[in-house]
């Protein structure tokens, strides 16, 4: 089971230090990273494997929250986000 990560916010150092280090403190792979910065603002989309992951989804979402102040974090399961994004 996979889901993305996605991470929206001024640029700041560590950013992806901070969303790494909290998916490895639950036990959450990350697969594949893509990130770009566009002069001042960060964008990152993060997929993880949850298989061995010790918490729920929104518990993943809360710490990483606390973990990185003042970034727009999202995380869904990549069954629900695929059926967003379906045409």
């Amino acid at each position: 089971m996979r889901a993305v990560v996605t991470v929206i916010g001024k640029d700041m150092v560590g950013i992806l230090a901070k969303v790494s280090g909290t998916c490895a403190e639950v036990n959450a792979n990350v697969i594949e990273v893509t990130q770009s910065v566009l002069q001042e603002f960060f964008a990152m989309v993060m997929l993880i494997d949850m298989a061995g992951m010790n918490c729920e989804l929104g518990e993943l979402q809360e710490k990483l929250k606390k973990n990185v102040d003042g970034m727009r974090i999202h995380v869904m399961h990549e069954d629900i986000f695929n059926s967003m994004h379906r045409i």
